[in-house]
């Protein structure tokens, strides 16, 4: 571990290494980069570095490892699990992704593109857009998500249903090892046999294997038509029907299908007053139905939605539904959707989980967890959305009326999730499905998982950095022993 009598001189070198805008050890330029997202973790940090190149950051890491000083990646700051934050004895170095903002190259003709990781997503899209093409993954925070971050946590979102997570998106990777060296796989290649495909072992590691430093990412063509429908359903296992009725439908064209059940949809409304329900009545569960074509006009897609709505109407599959007439109702339908964690927070104390258990399960999970947690924990709220046709739910649990924040997350919140928690495991699922185990899962994680997967991750993490100066707490902890040798 780094001994305080060694962080003047490391300073000093990393200050004459980066420059003025490459280093801070100013409290109130730090103070904002210090706490998660959520609010549920405050860290400090010796400096934030903020290097301007895959150069920078490998110098900066040999210089680091010389100094034995815990080096904590960050990109947008918008994670949900607390892993870009650093810890509270301030040893750490906050590093900084976001001047490497450089979309290095865009190859529409290969349906390709090169981004540093401190490029923000909707930046992406943008630049995406302007070539006539689309980046297949979006998220709510897709505004301050940077891609070194989405690429770390694996990240989801909502047309995981069509075209995968990050994993599935990322062709290549730029990233620096706790060494310092540069792995560079960049170039993609349809056949590569030589050995383990070290990118995927570094997708979804969380900063704690290596510093993600740019990625060639997969591009489709830009879509030609779009259309979004918003369904009232009587019930969550009609919702998994519809599911499967629009699937058969719609074929490759369905690429998102969200559930938001009555709760959340009020908590939205009531959180954005300019807001209006899709629908005319209240329905205990709404679904978010979305399909893409890069082949057929919205005209024609139109059609073919509306005609298997009717059927699923028929069948009583929904009691209602509404196809947004153009791009703004489609947007405003997508921004229901995408507020209900804000809406949620603003009721107060919740515990959130982010799980996920085989789709054909997922509806007989919920209506057996909810009830569970609820008398186990009285006064409690069971919640769940999201992502149904990939099988990822949030399961969010909010606090009784009165319940005083900070402190009742500390307290029976811990034991709420470690209930859901248990529940998802005796359901055969997982405990992070999109956001990742950061520190706030770690503990969870060591105590469910699979002890085989476990200490095949903890020879990993030695074996690629065995001073654990890679963003130490997060997502597995080494022998703390090998780790101050």
């Amino acid at each position: 571990m780094s001994d305080p009598a060694f962080l003047t001189p490391f300073l000093e070198k990393a200050a004459n290494l980066l420059g003025p805008r490459g280093l801070t050890t100013d409290a109130g330029l730090m103070e904002a980069w210090l706490t998660d997202w959520r609010g549920r973790y405050t860290g400090s940090a010796i400096a934030m570095a903020a290097p301007a190149s895959t150069e920078e950051v490998a110098a900066l890491m040999k210089l680091a490892a010389a100094y034995r000083v815990p080096i904590v990646p960050q990109g947008g700051n918008s994670g949900m699990a607390g892993g870009a934050t650093p810890d509270a004895t301030g040893t750490a170095l906050l590093l900084s992704m976001r001047r490497m903002d450089r979309i290095r190259s865009l190859d529409p003709d290969a349906g390709q593109v090169v981004c540093e990781a401190g490029v923000i997503l909707q930046h992406l899209h943008d630049a995406a857009e302007t070539a006539r093409m689309r980046f297949p993954l979006t998220l709510g925070g897709k505004g301050s998500a940077t891609i070194g971050g989405l690429v770390s946590t694996n990240a989801g979102g909502t047309q995981v249903l069509r075209h995968g997570t990050m994993r599935a998106q990322v062709l290549g990777l730029e990233a620096v090892l706790a060494t310092g060296e540069v792995l560079d796989t960049l170039t993609p290649l349809k056949k590569d046999n030589r050995g383990f495909d070290l990118k995927q072992l570094l997708i979804g590691s969380e900063g704690t294997l290596g510093i993600v430093t740019a990625a060639t990412l997969r591009l489709l063509p830009a879509a030609t038509g779009r259309v979004t429908a918003w369904a009232g359903l009587p019930s969550i296992t009609a919702a998994r029907s519809l599911l499967r009725h629009v699937e058969r439908d719609m074929g490759e064209a369905l690429e998102g299908f969200e559930v938001v059940p009555a709760h959340c949809l009020d908590s939205v409304l009531a959180h954005l007053p300019a807001a209006r329900a899709p629908l005319g009545g209240r329905h205990e569960w709404n679904a978010l139905v979305e399909c893409v074509s890069a082949s057929a006009d919205s005209t024609a897609l139109y059609e073919r939605l509306e005609a298997s709505l009717a059927g699923a109407l028929d069948e009583a599959l929904l009691e209602d539904a509404v196809i947004a007439a153009n791009e703004r109702q489609a947007e405003d339908f997508w921004l229901l959707r995408d507020s209900i964690s804000a809406a949620e927070r603003a009721l107060g104390p919740a515990m959130q989980h982010d799980i996920s258990v085989p789709v054909e399960r997922m509806p007989e999970f919920i209506l057996a967890a909810s009830p569970l947690i609820e008398e186990a924990f009285p006064g409690t709220r069971a919640v769940a959305f999201g992502h149904l046709g990939d099988g990822n739910v949030h399961f969010h649990v909010l606090a009784p009326p009165g319940a005083v924040p900070g402190t009742w997350e500390e307290a029976e919140g811990k034991a709420v999730s470690a209930r859901v928690y248990d529940l998802v495991t005796q359901w055969g699922g997982s405990i992070s499905a999109e956001h990742g185990i950061g520190q706030m899962k770690v503990a969870e994680l060591a105590r469910l998982h699979d002890p085989v997967a476990l200490a095949l991750m903890t020879s990993i993490k030695q074996a690629l950095d065995p001073h654990g100066l890679l963003n130490p707490g997060k997502l597995v902890i080494p022998d703390p022993a090998a780790a101050c040798t």
